[in-house]
């Protein structure tokens, strides 16, 4: 699909509304979610950032294991909207989890040892640069897409499940699917506010 850049930034947006279905192919997918990993910016070229694609019953294993997460802190009488909420994630194609590997980290933390407090926020700075390639590129080939942060609640469950690591450390949760139901309108702050350029 061909769009200029700007247009894809514009475009890409929460799609809260998603179905079990994809308008390409899981092999696509795999390219876009490999590109990205490999041509996202890090610190230190450190490569930190890891990213594992759930699809079929891996994804709706994983949004088990949020509910019953959820389940045990969420009051009875309050849960309905909780197991709605998370359904609507389940209801997607597939999931991409956001890790960071601290393994890579904390061997330029020994290395560089001046630096050794801004390597863990630059590996979220580069996470957040993958958060959002991988999105804009999903949502460029029709796939809506949310970002989500259930990390403390499933990250140890989830790290056994799947039989990932211990080294990597989960960042977000990306449940992604064909929209159903467009994005809502969004309400923008005065840019003169939020940009200055000085000469």
């Amino acid at each position: 699909m061909n769009k200029n850049f700007y247009d894809a930034i514009k475009e890409r947006r929460s799609i809260y509304s998603i179905s079990k279905e994809s308008p390409i192919s899981d092999e696509k997918i795999k390219e876009i979610v490999e590109y990205s990993v490999k041509h996202v910016p890090s610190s230190f070229n450190s490569q930190s950032s890891r990213a594992v694609v759930l699809l079929g019953e891996s994804h709706d294993k994983l949004w088990d294991i949020t509910m019953e997460a959820l389940r045990k802190i969420v009051p009875e009488e309050n849960f309905a909207s909780t197991e709605q909420k998370v359904n609507s994630f389940k209801a997607g194609y597939g999931t991409v989890l956001y890790f960071e590997d601290f393994n890579v980290i904390e061997a330029l933390q020994n290395q560089f040892a001046l630096y050794k407090d801004n390597f863990p926020v630059w590996a979220e700075q580069t996470s957040g640069m993958l958060q959002f390639a991988i999105w804009t590129a999903l949502s460029m080939e029709g796939l809506g897409a949310t970002l989500q942060h259930y990390t403390e609640l499933i990250e140890v469950e989830v790290k056994r499940e799947f039989n990932l690591p211990s080294s990597w450390k989960m960042v977000a949760q990306m449940p992604f699917g064909k929209g159903t139901a467009p994005a809502g309108e969004k309400e923008f702050t005065s840019i003169e506010e939020r940009v200055k350029v000085i000469k």
